[in-house]
C-alpha cells in the first residue's frame, strides 16, 4: 500500500510539472520514477540517477549518476569487491561492519520514502527525496541508528554539470545514551567508478596536496572537495565530491587509490579517531557530487562548490 501511494504521489508531482508556465522548464520536466526496487530521475528522456533501495545486499545506495550527455560513471559491485555498490555511504557502529559484506555484516534496511519533490532553486530544476533507513545489528536484531537521508538532483545547464547532493542525518536510537563509529582509513561516503576509468586517470583536490601515503598506493588528503578524471568507455570525465564546511571534522579527509583500481571516499579520519554520536545531537553530515563531460580544471570545480555552499 505504501508502494502504491509513493507511485501516485510521484505521477501527480510529475503531471502538475508538466503544467509549468515556465516554457523551457516545461520542454524538459524532470520525472521521478517509482519502480519495484528503485527510483529514477530523468531529465526529459535522459537519466541523472538510479537508486537501489529494495532487493539489495544489505544497503540502499546510488546505483547510476551520469554526465549531461548521459555517460554513467558508477561500477556495482565489481568481482574484486562485491561490496562495492557504486555511490554508498557505511562505517562500523558500535563494532558492527555495515562497510564489508562478509560475515555477519550490519543491515542498512530501508523504511519508507518521503517529501519527494520536483522543484527549482532559483531557476535551477531539481528533483530528490527523502529516506527512513534503519540500521541494523545483524546478530541481536537490535536498532543501532535511524537516519534520514536525503538525495537531490539536478543539471546544471549553465556549466554543464550534473550536481548530486547527500545529506545523512544519523540518530541514536531511543534508550541509548551514544554510538561510537569506527572504521577503516576508507569508511565513509565511497565511490567506485566504471572499468574503463580504473586505470590512467587523475586525482585533484582544493588544497593542491597529494596527502599522505596510507598503504600501496592509497592516500589521505585533507581539503574542500576531491576530484577525479578519466575515460569513461573512450570518453573523458570529471568527477568532484564535495563536503561541507559545517560537517564535523571538516576539511574532508579525502581517501584516494589509483592501484589496482580508481576509489575515492569522503571519510572522518574514524581508523585514528573513532567518533561518539550521542542521543542528544545527531550527526548531520552533507557532501555533494559534481559529474561533468570532459576535463575540468581547478576553477571550474571550485566555482560549483562555492555555489553549492551557498545553497544555489
Amino acid at each position: 500500500m505504501e508502494r502504491f501511494r509513493n507511485v501516485t504521489i510521484l505521477l501527480l508531482l510529475a503531471l502538475g510539472f508538466l503544467t509549468l508556465p515556465d516554457t523551457a522548464f516545461a520542454e524538459e520536466p524532470m520525472r521521478i520514477l517509482m519502480e519495484a526496487n528503485s527510483v529514477s530521475v530523468n531529465k526529459g528522456q535522459r537519466s541523472l540517477l538510479c537508486y537501489r533501495y529494495e532487493d539489495v545486499p544489505f544497503k540502499p545506495y546510488v546505483q547510476q549518476l551520469c554526465s549531461p550527455s548521459g555517460i554513467n560513471v558508477l561500477r556495482d559491485a565489481p568481482s574484486d569487491h562485491l561490496h562495492h555498490h557504486a555511490l554508498m555511504y557505511a562505517v562500523a557502529v558500535d563494532g558492527v561492519n555495515f562497510w564489508e559484506e562478509q560475515t555477519d555484516p550490519g543491515r542498512q534496511l530501508h523504511k519508507r520514502f518521503g517529501d519527494m519533490r520536483i522543484d527549482k532553486s532559483g531557476d535551477v530544476p531539481g528533483a530528490g527525496f527523502t529516506e527512513q533507513i534503519d540500521w541494523i545489528n545483524p546478530r541481536s536484531r537490535e536498532l543501532l541508528l535511524k537516519e534520514r537521508r536525503t538525495i537531490k538532483v539536478c543539471q546544471l545547464d549553465d556549466v554543464k554539470a550534473t550536481l548530486l547532493s547527500w545529506q545523512s542525518s544519523l540518530e541514536v536510537q531511543s534508550g541509548k545514551k551514544s554510538m561510537t563509529l569506527t572504521g577503516s582509513h576508507y569508511f565513509g561516503l565511497g565511490m567506485r567508478f566504471l572499468e574503463s576509468m580504473d586505470t590512467g586517470g587523475q586525482f585533484l583536490n582544493a588544497a593542491g596536496q597529494a596527502g599522505d601515503i596510507v598503504r600501496g598506493a592509497e592516500r589521505l588528503a585533507r581539503a574542500d572537495w576531491c576530484a577525479y578524471t578519466a575515460e569513461a568507455d573512450g570518453k573523458p570525465v570529471t568527477i568532484a565530491m564535495f563536503g561541507h564546511p559545517e560537517n564535523l571534522r571538516h576539511p574532508t579527509h579525502w581517501f584516494t587509490m589509483t592501484t589496482p583500481f580508481a576509489y575515492l571516499a569522503a571519510t572522518l579520519n574514524l581508523h585514528k579517531e573513532p567518533l561518539e554520536v550521542t542521543s542528544d545531537k545527531p550527526l548531520v553530515l552533507r557532501y555533494a557530487v559534481a559529474v561533468w563531460d570532459g576535463r575540468v580544471d581547478k576553477s571550474k570545480i571550485d566555482g560549483i562548490y562555492r555555489r553549492w555552499v551557498d545553497g544555489q
